[in-house]
């Protein structure tokens, strides 16, 4: 059996995380999709609202898990048995980064190989930070997002309202 984790921030989950799901589908036998926690970062969401909305929004499939983690990727590879990870490259600087990040991956743990797959041709310019700036200022992004996660964005991000 062999299986895959799809790591990412997911702050918010966009149509492209889940149309890279739907590509990977057909190539491995289980995909844990899962939420990276990282102190040092500021998210909009927190990570278990990022793993609820994933829940939500993610295909009915036995195949498909949710979960979130700390630390490195390769250790939470190597203590739940995956043995690849999965990446989407939407860019040339995103290949140069994920590139350096396989190759550190494959130095630290050899055994965990990863995959990188492109998204469809709509999904290949949109990014989480793109999409929250854009309902920053009032922008329709309904084509970038599902509607359950554009409601919550457009909650969290509104403006308070001065009295």
């Amino acid at each position: 059996m062999v299986s895959a984790l799809y790591p990412g921030s997911f702050d918010p989950v966009t149509r492209g995380h889940l149309d890279l799901v739907e590509r990977a589908l057909p190539l491995f036998d289980h995909l844990t999709v899962a939420v990276a926690v990282n102190s040092q970062k500021s998210s909009t969401f927190t990570a278990d609202e990022r793993v609820a909305m994933l829940q939500e929004v993610l295909p009915k499939d036995s195949r498909v898990s949710v979960t979130a983690f700390r630390g490195l990727v390769v250790d939470f590879c190597q203590k739940q048995g995956i043995g690849a990870i999965l990446r989407g490259v939407r860019t040339v600087s995103d290949f140069e980064y994920e590139y350096q990040m396989a190759l550190t991956n494959r130095h630290l743990m050899p055994s965990i190989e990863t995959v990188f797959v492109m998204p469809s041709v709509q999904y290949s310019y949109v990014s989480s930070s793109l999409i929250r700036e854009i309902v920053r200022n009032g922008g329709d992004v309904a084509s970038f997002l599902p509607p359950p996660v554009e409601r919550r964005l457009r909650e969290r991000l509104r403006p308070a309202t001065s009295s």
